[in-house]
């Protein structure tokens, strides 16, 4: 098969990826092989690619946003079945007896291990996946609309969570690419107001094309202030620019793996009166239940570039510069 791999992490402008001629991988105990059909590509990817998340894997496949067919089953795979659609996450292994796990916080759990970072993931035509970790995807959207989902998807729904965003309440997004772009419909379905701060005029565009109540720059403000506020963009800088613009109570939740070094905060204009600042790790396997059964109920626009696998460097490229019009997707060939 063919896939891309992290050869040695540095800007994406020395092109860190190459493409390798690899075996098709077998499934173990409680896997499932799945032929790929399209990976979206993540910011994370880029985090991986360029070293701002070592690899934990030497020639790691990154893609954890994989949608496929089983291919086929290793021994104990559960209930699935040969040919059957499914979509390989972030997410691949909790150990299930820690106090979070125990606790429904498996996202925070010590010996967690993740697709694409600790194992081989979907920039490839094939990868392997744990059965119990894989899920099966909402019909009304083909392969590759329903890649974004996967990841972009849940850790935006996860995020709207964590910022305890109130009924019919104001909320901010900063930056508007994968993640942000499905944050905001399901934030307008429940019913708020969504004002998205981004550099990007097309983002601006696109954000009021799916219904925000306003779009300007990162370093303005809102119309109004926010009763919560997703930082999408890994920009540090935006902290207490975000923090600021909340009305009394807020919250703001960082939703990025990595993110810039933060400035000086200042308590008077950036934490009093009970503004919260608070991170978005992961998600749980709940979580990425309850949003695409959403994601079904509530028809989202997914917003995509397609890339044909041979590729994936130039969408990382792209996905770097801002180039990318919604979400990149790697389609191998058929």
């Amino acid at each position: 098969m063919t896939a891309w791999r992290v050869e040695r992490p540095g800007p994406i402008q020395q092109r860190p990826l190459r493409m390798d001629s690899a075996p098709v991988p077998e499934p173990g105990p409680g896997e499932v092989l799945v032929r790929v059909r399209a990976c979206a590509v993540c910011r994370t990817d880029l985090h991986l690619a360029e070293g701002d998340l070592p690899p934990l894997r030497p020639g790691v496949v990154p893609g954890h946003e994989v949608v496929g067919d089983v291919e086929r089953l290793g021994p104990d795979a559960g209930d699935l079945r040969v040919g059957e659609r499914v979509g390989v996450a972030w997410l691949r292994h909790t150990c299930g007896a820690c106090a979070y796990c125990r606790a429904g916080a498996e996202n925070l759990c010590p010996f967690s291990r993740y697709t694409g970072w600790h194992a081989d993931g979907g920039f490839a035509e094939h990868c392997v996946a744990p059965a119990a970790f894989v899920y099966r995807l909402p019909p009304r959207y083909d392969d590759v609309h329903a890649a974004p989902l996967l990841c972009a998807g849940i850790i935006g729904f996860r995020a709207l969570r964590r910022a305890e965003l109130p009924p019919g309440g104001r909320l901010g997004l900063y930056g508007f690419g994968a993640s942000a772009h499905l944050a905001a419909q399901v934030a307008i379905a429940q019913g708020a107001r969504v004002h998205v701060l981004t550099r990007s005029a097309q983002a601006q565009e696109l954000a009021l094309h799916l219904g925000a109540a306003s779009a300007g720059d990162a370093a303005g403000r809102p119309p109004e202030p926010l009763d919560a506020a997703i930082l999408f963009a890994p920009v540090g800088d935006l902290v207490p620019v975000a923090l600021s613009a909340l009305d009394r109570g807020g919250t703001l939740a960082v939703a990025g793996i990595h993110l810039t070094d933060i400035p000086v905060l200042r308590y008077a204009d950036h934490l009093f009166q009970e503004r919260t600042l608070r991170s978005v790790t992961a998600n749980t396997r709940q979580d990425g239940h309850d949003f695409l059964a959403f994601a079904q109920e509530h028809p989202l626009r997914v917003s995509i570039t397609e890339f044909p696998l041979g590729a994936a460097d130039d969408a990382l490229a792209d996905l770097a510069a801002d180039r990318v019009h919604g979400a990149a997707v790697l389609v191998p060939p058929t």
